[in-house]
């Protein structure tokens, strides 16, 4: 990415955003300086993102007001920062400018080539798969996403960008704020549309706009809303596993951690498991293939495919009990990682962190019938408290009101607010063929939860 002429101050709050630190190492690649606060660092959570990104040289402050000064040439802001964030309030005092997120990301993808990765489930996987591709076909995109692309990541780097220096670039595109109808993709993808966030007849609006916005598109056929979709007369580029997909996965054969299929006479075989991200790696292919790359060059690529942190990612197996962490949030999610990990044998034991009471009184119907449906009577579901990252909520739902739901329905499900208390139900309950499966959004402690649960398996023997 070339550096900008004008070299400006940039201070992120949130930076330990899943949005803003990708954001805050493109603009730093640019050549501007870049700070940010998050309130993790508050709390004194001196997390690896926070030490990496620091050693970047981008300055980490907490999130109090103390970074933001007459230096600052624009604040950046995410949806989910209030008003009376005390860096919010500083910057106003100064008469320093606020800018979005997504505002500005926009600003610098749509003067670009670029293909943006949209829908309410699989855009992170597919941004990651699209990245190899085009990284390996030469294409030396800049890349930003809203998870750890493994292929990227290091003792240095947090592997959610990709810095290049043509004219590519590939974003993950979020809808859940509505800044989705800011982007003017070149390639618009659309992996699917399901309730998430908003009700379903808002996020139609939102991708309407985005497919009006998009050049040309890459849509997903087997999601039953998008055949739905009246498309525009466009160039369009169709992906799935019906016969009617133009780029169409064959021959399928699951393996134990991953799968083989055929995709137009080329053979490929991917490391990570599930249908779903047989059809991920279609949407990357599809979208691939519109910027002239070949199937074979993608197979390639996917070969080598690690995986996205927290994205059905095995933690680890001891005594013949795997520990898997996950990122599943939403029922489409949740019902995925579930058929994916229940195709192999023994139990399978979820501890599933719901995030934000908005959003777990949203779709409070959707995950009962979910975990209703997938919970067998030889599994568990272990549910602690909502997450709480603090701003106004109401918290007018919580886990133990699912979980009463759910027991009356016969899953056995329980109330454990304390992951001590969890961990300890799993120690004497979990034996060697079963699985841990750990799913919830929004929290990296999770990812450390999953540690410590293999850490006490190995520990103790297990039964």
């Amino acid at each position: 990415m070339e550096t900008s002429r004008k070299v400006l101050s940039y201070h992120l709050v949130g930076l330990g955003g899943s949005g803003m630190s990708p954001l805050a190492q493109v603009l730093l690649a640019r050549g501007h300086r870049v700070s940010g606060s998050d309130r993790n660092l508050d709390r004194g959570t001196n997390h690896p993102l926070f030490q990496k990104l620091s050693r970047l040289g981008i300055a980490c402050f907490p999130q109090d007001g103390s970074g933001v000064t007459e230096a600052a040439s624009m604040v950046v802001i995410s949806s989910a920062i209030e008003e009376d964030n005390p860096d919010v309030q500083k910057a106003r005092e100064l008469g320093i400018p606020i800018i979005q997120r997504a505002s500005l990301l926009s600003i610098l993808f749509n003067e670009r080539n670029g293909t943006a990765i949209a829908g309410t489930n699989g855009k992170t996987t597919v941004t990651g798969m699209a990245t190899l591709i085009m990284d390996r076909a030469g294409l030396d995109p800049t890349v930003v996403v809203g998870g750890y692309m493994k292929n990227y990541a290091s003792e240095s780097r947090p592997g959610n960008v990709r810095i290049g220096r043509s004219d590519v670039m590939c974003i993950e595109a979020d809808e859940s704020d509505g800044t989705l109808a800011y982007y003017r993709p070149k390639i618009g993808v659309i992996t699917s549309i399901s309730k998430d966030h908003k009700p379903l007849e808002a996020l139609m609006g939102l991708f309407l706009i985005f497919i009006q916005n998009s050049a040309r598109l890459v849509i997903n056929v087997d999601c039953p809303v998008l055949s739905k979709v009246k498309l525009p007369p466009k160039e369009t580029l169709t992906y799935g596993l019906q016969e009617k997909a133009q780029i169409r996965a064959t021959d399928i054969v699951y393996k134990t951690w991953g799968s083989c299929f055929r995709v137009g006479g080329v053979n490929f075989e991917l490391k990570v498991p599930g249908r779903h991200n047989i059809l991920n790696a279609l949407a990357a292919v599809a979208a691939c293939s519109m910027g002239s790359v070949t199937l074979e060059k993608a197979a390639e690529a996917l070969g080598e495919f690690q995986g996205i942190g927290r994205r059905l990612d095995l933690v680890g197996e001891t005594h013949g009990i795997k520990v898997i962490d996950d990122f599943a949030h939403n029922p489409d999610k949740i019902q995925a990682a579930l058929e994916t990990v229940k195709q192999g044998s023994g139990r399978v034991f979820v501890v599933y962190q719901p995030h934000g009471f908005g959003p777990t009184k949203f779709m409070k119907e959707e995950l009962i019938e979910v975990f209703s449906r997938a919970i067998s009577k030889e599994d568990a579901l272990f549910m602690p408290e909502i997450l709480y990252l603090g701003g106004t909520a109401r918290k007018d739902i919580s886990s133990q009101m699912l979980v009463q739901e759910l027991v009356t329905r016969g899953v056995n499900a329980h109330y454990l607010p304390e992951r001590s208390h969890i961990l300890g139900l799993l120690m004497a309950e979990v034996r060697p063929g079963d699985t841990v499966l750990v799913m919830g959004a929004r929290d990296d402690t999770l990812t450390d939860f999953c540690h410590e649960i293999l850490t006490s398996l190995h520990r103790n023997g297990h039964n």
